[in-house]
């Protein structure tokens, strides 16, 4: 029997599926007793999931990242859905298929990098356009690039989102390099294609996204501007403003020191740079969150931590009332009733009334 996806599960639904352990955590009732709180997941979305009775006996069965078959009940709690547990085991790496169970692209990742490909090829600065020549001619480099999900949870939080968010950026530089004057689109550009090139190395994304050790240690944008110093020795006589512009723009791009930026935006590219990719991020966050929303009523989304906010379900605000059922007016009691006159009592009846009536 093939195992529902997330979004196929519905409220009140007893289900036995298959899936991925993105987060276990083992916590106490006011009993002493262990239970289980979980996140369950697929490619189509994630299970608050918690295992109240008989935890103990699976807390040490399985890990985080691990496969499991669970047998439960989706019930609405606090308007969430949240799954309760009732049994769980652990399933054998063989006996899945990956693809069910890790969030992808619905690009094709190979038609996204010959588009990457195709926006590098465009440029005329000869040092710009050597550089990232020299970036995706290395194979390890370009492999990753196009697997690697663009962050762990806020925004193209899936396989391919790192290059499809880039892509993005590309279409929105296009269209901001043409409308303020004198931006150097291929600068712009190159801050684009390289201000995230970090990520492929801090994140982890062979089963759950994570943050490996050296990018909990260092940051993508340590990682990154470390990446870049590397090819740029590979690039003869590149020009020394010109490598000082572009690092400039990978330190800058989260735009405060507060929010991890080591400098903020010095120039325009720099600050073009910060607010497409905080305007890409953010939209894309907007969008996950009311794809995602677990909530069962009302028009807004759960709270997001990322944004600070609950955000409307315009679309759910805009749908039409539901129509109203007009019963048939109550008739008034004087209305004359057809009679039956075939029995006695029935034509007294109706010489009574009619003499009621004169």
């Amino acid at each position: 029997m093939k195992s529902p996806y997330v979004t196929e599960i519905e409220p009140n639904q007893t289900i036995v599926g298959t899936f991925l352990v993105q987060h276990k955590d083992i916590r106490q009732k006011k009993s002493g007793e262990p239970y289980l709180s979980l996140i369950l997941a697929d490619r189509t979305g994630e299970l608050d999931a918690k295992m109240w009775d008989n935890a103990s006996e699976s807390l040490d069965t399985f890990e985080r990242d691990d496969f499991v078959r669970v047998k439960g009940l989706l019930q609405v709690f606090q308007n969430r859905l949240q799954f309760t547990v009732h049994k769980i085991q652990p399933v054998p790496e063989s006996e899945v298929d990956a693809a069910d169970y890790f969030p992808t692209s619905t690009r094709d990742r190979d038609e996204m990098f010959l588009e990457l490909r195709s926006w590098i090829s465009s440029m005329t600065n000869p040092y710009l356009k050597a550089l990232l020549d020299a970036f995706f001619a290395d194979e390890s480099i370009a492999a990753a690039y196009r697997t690697a999900p663009a962050a762990k949870t806020v925004h193209h939080a899936w396989l391919g989102g790192l290059i499809e968010h880039v892509l993005s950026l590309c279409h929105l530089a296009k269209f901001a390099a043409a409308h303020y004057r004198d931006i150097d689109f291929d600068l712009l550009l190159a801050g684009v294609i390289l201000h995230d090139v970090g990520k492929i190395s801090e994140l982890t994304y062979s089963r759950s996204f994570g943050y490996s050790t050296q990018g909990q240690l260092l940051g993508h944008i340590t990682i990154g501007v470390r990446m870049v110093e590397d090819k740029l020795r590979t690039i003869p006589d590149f020009p020394a403003a010109l490598h000082d512009l572009l690092l400039h723009m990978i330190l800058s791009h989260h735009g405060e020191l507060e929010f991890g930026s080591p400098k903020v935006p010095l120039f325009p590219e720099a600050m073009l740079l910060h607010q497409l990719d905080n305007l890409d991020s953010k939209m894309d966050c907007m969008r996950g969150l009311i794809e995602r929303d677990r909530m069962i009523t009302g028009h807004w989304t759960g709270y997001s931590t990322a944004l600070d906010r609950s955000i409307l379900k315009k679309g759910k605000l805009l749908e039409p009332a539901a129509p109203v059922l007009e019963l048939p007016a109550p008739k008034h009691p004087s209305a004359k009733r057809p009679v039956d006159t075939s029995s006695p009592f029935a034509a007294k009846l109706q010489d009574a009334l009619r003499h009621v009536e004169e």
